[in-house]
């Protein structure tokens, strides 16, 4: 698996998050550069949008800038997660393909447990494709 990465700060959270990518073996596509939170939000999602990514993982203050920014490029499905629960739910009943988190206000632990949740739920429910294609449709 390939993940495109990218923060706009670094801090004990970040670097758990990407040391746990790295436990995991997974290939990471690290975006940030030199760059504000827009354009590594924006990074990560065309990287998730091209292929060159499977998935992506942004981090920014709240998360919800980055997550804004990915969600700005077409066929990204960012999602703003603070528990495993929501980024499982998000990945399963959202096919979210760009996870997003809070650099300033999750643990490293627990930021840890989200991205988990979030690599560890591999496809969306079934019963939710007729939803998924919907959100394809309202690009238009």
């Amino acid at each position: 698996m390939r993940v495109a990465y990218g923060a706009d700060d670094a801090n004990e959270t970040t670097r758990a998050v990407q040391q746990a990518l790295a436990d995991r073996g997974i290939e990471v596509v690290d975006v940030t550069g030199d760059q504000q939170w827009p354009d590594i939000g924006a990074a990560v999602g065309r990287a998730v949008a091209t292929g060159t990514a499977d998935l992506g993982v942004v981090l920014c203050w709240t998360g919800t800038g980055t997550a804004i920014a990915a969600n700005k490029i077409a066929g990204v499905r960012a999602a703003l997660a603070w528990d495993p629960w929501i980024a499982g739910g998000a990945r399963k009943w959202n096919d979210a393909n760009v996870l997003a988190m809070s650099l300033k206000r999750l643990a490293p632990d627990v930021a840890v447990e989200v991205l988990a949740a979030f690599l560890d739920t591999p496809a969306p429910d079934p019963d939710e494709a007729a939803n998924i294609a919907r959100l394809g449709a309202l690009d238009d």
